[in-house]
């Protein structure tokens, strides 16, 4: 259930209508509070706020229905913006980093304080009277919105430039670097938690040979599997004395009636359960970063990829990528890694799933940009550099091996594609450095 909340909340920060429509309810809430305040107190702006406002009906109406219309427009240019930074966000970065630009808080906020303030006017607007006796002008209303309609001036002013420079490079590939840390962060929290995996796999054999009985649980949909509940199979294996075997990893793509995860158990499993296990694992149309940080690291290799296209050329975009990516993995060298087997709370394994590890991760981060920056001196290069540093942060023989194959790859490709001798020359000379210090 946990994995669900967190999944559907994702799913809301990155839509472009819960903030403006928490906005939106806020000035609703907002009108008929001071509404009620301006038909219980009798205020008169005296002083400082006369000089805001102190007219009558025909003014208040004025200035209402002038900041609503003002706020309208403003809410399509602002709209209209957004819109222009996406596709070009799209076109120049790629549509899987959209779903930053969609994160964006401040964009949300921007258009549903627009959205809000319009609504506002209107609310109030139908409130003021000029019937002789019973006239009614909502001073401390209109006040606020003369506030507002001041500050979202300021607000319109901080988006561009806030669009101005997230838009620009850098800005999203640190945006990206930020993001991935991230998904290291709540996908590799207990670092210094040591466990024997010879223990676990053995404890983990011995459970399934006490269970018989071998059930599939299947998808029901094409899709991408984003997030997987650990907590509660954990809990269904421990209720119902199961081991779950999960068969794809988060981000991998299952197609309908693939089978998601083997169930074994002692005796006959019934649907209902195999309904409850499945359900326990989302699958949609896209991926997430929620359990995926491949994702989150092709986010920033798709910017990479196409800095080194042929129609923008930019390989100082795709070293800033390389050099970042070099930093999350000179920290994943340091991180514990989820071990394969999930245990529930008496310490028996119950959920076997694919673990990451880190030459994985490595592949997914330097296989693409090699391949595109193969006629790019400069790119293999830094890629040759970037792995001499890693070796230096290496602390097991496996991460030792998945460097010293990329180093052995990017030479190889440099070799192929590389035409000036040399350029190739200094990328011998650096893989000659790699091989007199590292091996």
């Amino acid at each position: 259930m946990k994995a669900k909340l967190i999944y559907l909340w994702e799913t809301i920060q990155t839509s472009f209508w819960f903030v403006p429509l928490l906005l939106v309810l806020a000035a609703i809430g907002s009108a008929i509070g001071l509404i009620f305040l301006d038909s219980t107190i009798d205020f008169k702006p005296a002083g400082a706020l006369g000089y805001l406002f102190s007219g009558g009906a025909e003014a208040a109406r004025g200035i209402l229905s002038t900041i609503a219309g003002a706020m309208l427009a403003v809410a399509g240019t602002v709209f209209s913006i957004t819109l222009v930074a996406l596709t070009l966000a799209s076109s120049q970065f790629g549509p899987r980093l959209l779903r930053n630009f969609m994160h964006d808080r401040l964009n949300q906020i921007v258009l549903g304080a627009y959205i809000a303030t319009f609504i506002y006017c209107l609310l109030v607007l139908r409130t003021v009277k000029s019937d002789h006796d019973l006239d009614f002008i909502p001073n401390l209303s209109i006040l606020f919105a003369i506030v507002v309609a001041v500050a979202n001036i300021f607000l319109l002013i901080i988006f561009i430039h806030h669009i101005s420079l997230g838009i620009q490079a850098d800005t999203v590939i640190s945006e990206s670097y930020k993001n991935l840390n991230d998904s290291i962060e709540k996908l590799f929290p207990d670092q210094d938690k040591e466990q024997d995996s010879q223990l676990l796999a053995s404890r983990a054999q011995a459970t399934l040979n006490a269970l018989i009985v071998a059930d599939v649980v299947k998808s029901h949909q094409d899709g991408y599997l984003q997030v997987i509940d650990y907590d509660r199979l954990l809990e269904l294996a421990h209720e119902h004395d199961l081991f779950i075997k999960i068969l794809t990893r988060p981000g991998g793509f299952v197609v309908k009636q693939q089978p998601l995860a083997k169930v074994h158990a002692r005796k006959q499993t019934d649907e209902k359960l195999l309904h409850h296990i499945r359900g326990s694992i989302i699958i949609g149309g896209q991926r997430t970063p929620l359990q995926d940080v491949e994702f989150a690291i092709r986010q920033m290799v798709e910017v990479a990829a196409r800095a080194l296209s042929p129609g923008i050329n930019d390989p100082f975009t795709a070293i800033t990528c390389i050099d970042n990516l070099t930093a999350t993995l000179a920290h994943l060298t340091r991180a514990h890694f989820p071990e394969k087997y999930r245990c529930d709370d008496d310490g028996a394994p119950r959920v076997e799933v694919h673990p990451l590890n880190f030459a994985g991760l490595i592949d997914a981060s330097f296989n693409q940009i090699r391949q595109y920056g193969e006629r790019s001196p400069s790119v293999l290069i830094r890629l040759m550099e970037s792995l001499d540093t890693l070796m230096n942060f290496a602390r097991s023989d496996e991460q030792k091996d998945a460097i010293q194959r990329h180093a052995a790859m990017v030479l190889e490709t440099g070799e192929s594609g590389i035409t000036v001798k040399n350029d190739l020359n200094d990328l011998k000379t650096r893989y000659e450095s790699f091989l007199k210090i590292n091996v």
